[in-house]
């Protein structure tokens, strides 16, 4: 799996003003720090343009928000794993709540990630949909409600069977995957109850990226694992 360690926490920086250019790579370094104070594996999903600035200024593993099914040549504008993995993305997030995917299309990705050597986590919604992840053989599933996103409410809290049935259908289908809980995460409460419920990590976002002390919400989190 590219040399990701669980349990793992996964900072996806989306889009916020407070992620972009030098605020990113502030928060990637706190990540790198709190993985060399504390031993936890912290990964973080730059934003794009900052993705290959970022991923050559840390020593923690830097994935890639989103991937396009594209072929390399003539795909003005697309984000392909090629161009991620040339980058110095270690892997990537594929079909996100917020950038949704065919199944086709995650089919293509998870393998053309798997032949580059890029971790390649997948987003689902619900448990149908992270057994059918799980088929296509990805490295991770990030199971998040999309309703629950942003909310501060995580889904360990709100609908704790939507990740205990799908650590259980994944592990059914493929005991290869690991599944993490995504959703609401901001707290070491949370992250425990997803690991108590079966997850072996979390994804989150504005948890970290909106908090006052970036580095403290990472410490609080860890101090769930």
């Amino acid at each position: 799996m590219s040399g990701v360690a669980t349990p793992v926490i996964i900072l996806n920086t989306k889009a916020y003003q407070e992620s972009m250019g030098e605020k990113g790579l502030a928060l990637a370094k706190a990540c790198e720090e709190v993985t060399k104070e504390t031993g936890v594996s912290t990964v973080i999903c730059p934003q794009q343009f900052d993705l290959a600035w970022i991923a050559h200024q840390v020593s923690i593993p830097c994935f890639a928000q989103h991937v396009d099914a594209k072929d390399v040549g003539s795909a003005t504008g697309w984000a392909l794993p090629e161009s991620a993995k040339a980058a110095g993305a270690a892997g990537s997030l594929i079909n996100h709540s917020e950038h949704r995917l065919t199944m086709a299309d995650i089919d293509t990705l998870v393998t053309r990630c798997r032949a580059l050597g890029l971790t390649s986590v997948v987003c689902t919604n619900n448990i149908q949909v992270s057994a059918a992840a799980a088929s296509l053989n990805p490295d991770m599933i990030a199971i998040e409600p999309p309703e629950l996103i942003g909310t501060g409410i995580p889904v360990s809290r709100a609908d704790p069977d939507i990740v205990r049935g799908s650590v259980e259908q994944v592990s059914a289908i493929n005991r290869n995957v690991v599944v993490l809980c995504g959703a609401g995460i901001s707290t070491g409460e949370d992250v425990r109850a997803a690991i108590e419920l079966g997850a072996k990590g979390v994804l989150l976002a504005s948890g970290v990226v909106k908090a006052d002390s970036p580095k403290a919400a990472l410490l609080d989190l860890v101090s769930g694992i």
